[in-house]
């Protein structure tokens, strides 16, 4: 059984899409600054693809001997929108930088961890620091009592 019009256009369009939409399209290439640190772009990808058509009844009987009397169309669109940036650095460990300024909640959830390190760090040292103190009141203890 031949193909049927319609089903040209669409798998036209489809290629297109195709060609035109890769995973380099959504993850970028990766940049690598003088300090070591690798910046790959992630960017947001949407398309939409339509196709329609419709036959015509011949006129005569010579027209409908001939091909399909058809009409149709297809149509597709793409919109590529920058999300952000995926920073990789041996300081800063991997991070992911949004071009949109208004993520306070992904900031905070980035800092939990740094956060976390510090007061862990303060009560290390806290501890220690009462540990020298008593320490000291031993020895003046005892250089007290002789």
């Amino acid at each position: 059984m031949s193909e049927h019009p319609i089903q040209g256009l669409m798998k036209t369009a489809m290629e297109s899409i195709k060609d035109m939409v890769d995973v380099n399209t959504i993850v970028g290439d990766a940049v690598e600054t003088p300090d070591g640190t690798i910046i790959i772009p992630i960017s947001r990808v949407s398309f939409g693809f339509a196709a329609g058509g419709g036959n015509c009844e011949p006129e005569n009987i010579e027209e409908s001997k001939a091909a399909i009397s058809f009409g149709g169309g297809s149509g597709a669109g793409v919109s590529v929108k920058p999300v952000g940036f995926l920073v990789c650095s041996a300081v800063h460990g991997v991070r992911f930088m949004p071009v949109e300024g208004n993520v306070i909640y992904d900031r905070l959830i980035d800092l939990v961890p740094k956060v976390l390190t510090k007061i862990q760090e303060m009560l290390e040292n806290t501890k220690s620091d009462s540990m020298d103190d008593m320490d000291e009141l031993a020895e003046t203890a005892e250089t007290q009592g002789k």
